[in-house]
């Protein structure tokens, strides 16, 4: 496919979170079924790769001021995979709480239902509130959220791969339907698991689903190099996206695969109109909105200052930080990206927080869908990504904007897709069929 592949997250009420005050905004917008089911129909009018979302298996800390998350992302994308035909969809699941069977068979299922459309994003959660509900005594720390995630992955894998390919004999006449030989247990034991495998269902169209991979630390690059086939990722500036894009491709090189097998996807939230004057009324508009002293708050501790240290309209520079980005900060990747802004000069938290789209952390975007297609244009061809996940300022209009405005642009310059190219997500992104890992013996031993 030429071009670059184009997702869209679903997050509602936006990535401007607190656009739910906006006047035509639905309040309970994040829980209705037919609103998503609209937003899923658009996107795939507009040849759309795949949509997104996130999650987070704990209550949101600031629901008192925002929408949380809102509904299990695993039961509303299969919901939007069966009113579409071609749309890709991304589903978060966490590594530290789920086990790598159950999620192996869910995908896998998934994956046969949906025709090879599913892809998996894989976090760590670093949420602490989330161990309460599942009966753990703590919240991992970051290393054993990560060395946990690598064993996990490892599994999950192997379990897709469990079934060789001409595992099917289906001979009516002698009564033989499948062959046990081609069927292999995993027999894992390791510090976190122990599976036997193999899984209960023979794979998917994909062979296995699309992996996505978000962290940015250490281990969240040693998991993307090692596994990911999709790589979600957050800068403030070309030159860090560049940098990280080179990064991953040389880990991925480093593990042994074809760094062409490891796609970066650029998340950039946009708020996009008619006019360059519309998108800057709207932006003006939702900066109004943001609770500017609870966000700094949030911020500080990120970079790893002490609380209170600087107000929203206190200059921050290089000087300021510690050295390192502070390892129980929300996000290592939002954290070096910021500080790649603040390397370039001091900045406000109020700066900082409305370049990081009120406080989501990826760049925002505002303009025309002329000036938005230019900046897409530009940080492709400059090798800063293979794509882009685009995070709509306020999705129930952002997105809709995004697909009639800018994505017909985006065609007319061939950097983008007319026509869905091929039928699974994993074709659609230029990946190899996966190549099978070691099993154990086959199930007839």
């Amino acid at each position: 496919m030429p071009g670059f592949h184009l997702n869209l997250s679903l997050m509602t009420p936006g990535h401007f979170r607190h656009s739910w005050r906006s006047p035509q905004a639905d309040p309970l917008a994040y829980l209705d079924i037919d609103y998503f089911q609209r937003l899923a129909r658009i996107a795939e009018a507009a040849k759309i790769d795949a949509v997104f979302l996130g999650d987070g298996p704990a209550l949101h800390g600031e629901i008192e001021e925002a929408p949380g998350t809102g509904i299990d992302p695993l039961i509303l994308l299969g919901n939007l995979a069966a009113v579409t035909e071609r749309l890709g969809v991304v589903i978060t699941a966490s590594t530290t709480y789920n086990s790598p069977y159950n999620l192996a068979r869910r995908f896998q299922a998934l994956d046969h239902v949906t025709k090879g459309r599913a892809a998996v994003n894989v976090v760590t959660t670093g949420t602490p509130a989330a161990a309460a509900n599942f009966s753990a005594a703590a919240h991992p720390d970051k290393t054993t959220r990560y060395r946990r995630a690598w064993e996990f992955l490892d599994v999950v894998t192997r379990l897709w791969d469990s079934w060789e390919a001409d595992w099917l004999i289906a001979d009516k006449h002698s009564g033989r339907y499948a062959d046990l030989a081609k069927i292999h247990r995993i027999d894992h034991e390791g510090e976190f698991f122990a599976v036997a495998g193999p899984l209960p269902v023979a794979p998917g169209p994909q062979g296995r689903p699309v992996i996505v991979q978000a962290g940015g630390s250490d281990g969240g690059l040693r998991l993307a190099g090692d596994f990911a086939d999709v790589v979600f990722t957050v800068a403030q500036t070309r030159a860090k996206a560049v940098e990280f894009r080179s990064d991953i491709r040389r880990r991925a090189s480093a593990a042994g695969r074809n760094p062409d097998d490891v796609k970066i996807s650029l998340g950039v939230v946009v708020l996009v109109a008619a006019t360059e004057e519309q998108a800057r009324r709207r932006e003006r508009e939702l900066y109004a909105q943001l609770p500017i002293e609870r966000l700094t708050a949030a911020l500080l501790a990120n970079l790893g200052l002490p609380p209170g240290s600087f107000g929203p309209d206190d200059p921050i520079s290089a000087g300021d930080l510690p050295e390192d980005v502070p390892p129980e900060a929300f996000s290592t990747g939002f954290g070096v990206s910021t500080r790649a802004l603040i390397a370039e000069g001091p900045r406000t938290a109020r700066d900082l927080i409305q370049r990081g789209a009120g406080g989501s952390g990826h760049r925002l975007l505002v303009g025309s869908a002329e000036q938005v297609a230019d900046d897409l244009e530009a940080w492709y061809e400059a090798g800063a990504a293979d794509g882009f996940t685009v995070m709509p300022a306020e999705t129930s209009v952002d997105l809709e904007n995004f697909a009639t405005l800018v994505v017909p642009i985006l065609q007319e310059r061939g950097l983008f897709q007319r026509e869905y190219s091929a039928s699974t997500l994993r074709e659609r992104f230029g990946l190899p069929h996966p190549h099978r890992q070691r099993v154990g013996a086959d199930v007839s031993a």
